[in-house]
């Protein structure tokens, strides 16, 4: 199996060679962590069994997220026929994206790393191979399968940091102010205090924001807090999650506001948008809206946005093109004036505050955004 052909060629893809990360991508077998996957097929998804290796090393060295876990099934228990549908609740992050998580983090060699988020295991690799040894790295999951999983496969490669299952929420596996920094592979609506607590004074870490592509980065302040920014690049993790599963969505929402009609009828100023897609608007309105739930849908010509939130509002904009879009709303809410409002201030400003804002972390975790004149506290 010439499996490091492939493993340098993603080493190329993702680091420059004067990079300290170039030869541990280029050293580290990321087809081991991820023996199977599941792929997207319509509304469910397919399970993905390499019978081969040009089934399987291709796809494990390529720089995308391959998702390992749908719902509570993950691709490891699953049969050739299963069709999960639903939120995937795992997967192994395309490797630019973990190094770049990394590189956020300013790690240390001589340092201590508390990595949230274990998943396949393969960033807990990376990290475990850049500090000076494995035991500085401490990798937690809340899935005990993914953590008895990415031990074993952790081991197979020499590998022995610690690795364990916990609600990373929640109360943490180390000594009050013992890390040096925290890098999150899953996304937090506000700082958990049990994070800060763990870091030593000074100490970093780097997260995303829960419904955005905010990528935050802090250092430790004497009064317990943290302070820093959201940085200019962006990213997206999933929500951290207390049990196998998330919690029921709004299908049902979303499929009854594709079709009746609304209390208010109007027409929009500006045209439709697909708003998962232009991520600034996106994160904008998950700071200030945030819960807001997006479906899209182009027909020929025709282009539908949906919003729903789980309070009952919906919205619904159809229009042909660029055109101004009809727009029906109904609920507590008129999510697409909430939109719209915020397209306002992006075209009166020209961009939104939210990238690149100051943030201010609280001992106790509340997380206000700032910048200039506006602030936002996350909720």
């Amino acid at each position: 199996m010439n499996w490091q052909h492939h493993a340098e060629a993603l080493a190329h893809a993702v680091a420059h060679r004067s990079s300290r990360w170039h030869p541990l991508i280029a050293e580290t077998p990321r087809h081991l962590f991820i023996p199977r996957w599941w792929e997207r097929d319509g509304d469910a998804y397919t399970l993905r069994a390499p019978r081969n290796d040009d089934e399987w090393l291709p796809a494990a060295y390529a720089d995308k997220s391959l998702v390992t876990r749908v719902g509570p099934l993950h691709a490891d228990h699953a049969e050739a026929d299963d069709r999960p549908r639903g939120r995937p609740t795992s997967s192994a992050t395309l490797p630019s994206l973990v190094v770049s998580m990394h590189r956020h983090a300013y790690l240390d060699p001589a340092g201590t790393l508390l990595y949230i988020g274990t998943g396949s295991g393969y960033g807990t690799a990376l990290a475990a191979r850049y500090l000076a040894h494995p035991k500085q790295v401490t990798s937690l999951d809340v899935d005990p399968y993914l953590v008895e999983a990415a031990r074993d496969r952790l081991g197979g490669i020499g590998l022995h940091p610690r690795v364990e299952t916990v609600d990373a929420a929640g109360p943490l596996p180390v000594e009050p102010g013992s890390v040096d920094r925290i890098v999150s592979m899953v996304s937090v609506r506000t700082i958990p205090p049990s994070w800060l607590d763990a870091l030593c004074h000074g100490g970093r870490l780097v997260t995303t924001l829960a419904g955005t592509s905010l990528l935050v980065t802090a250092e430790k302040d004497t009064d317990g807090g943290a302070t820093g920014r959201v940085q200019w690049d962006r990213a997206g993790f999933m929500a951290v999650r207390q049990s196998e599963d998330y919690p029921p969505g709004l299908d049902a929402l979303l499929a009854a506001a594709a079709h009746q009609d609304g209390e208010d009828v109007t027409t929009g100023p500006f045209p439709v948008v697909d708003v998962e897609q232009a991520w600034d608007l996106d994160s904008m309105l998950g700071v200030t809206a945030p819960g807001i739930v997006h479906r899209y849908d182009e027909d020929g010509d025709e282009r539908t946005a949906i919003m729903v939130h789980a309070d009952g509002s919906w919205a619904r904009a159809t229009a042909i093109g660029n055109d101004r879009p009809t727009v029906h709303q109904s609920g507590p809410r008129r999510l697409w004036d909430v939109l719209d409002e915020v397209r306002t201030y992006w075209l009166t400003h020209g961009e939104l505050p939210v990238r690149g804002a100051r943030v201010f972390i609280g001992p106790d975790g509340r997380t206000i955004l700032a910048r200039g004149k506006w602030h936002a506290e996350l909720i």
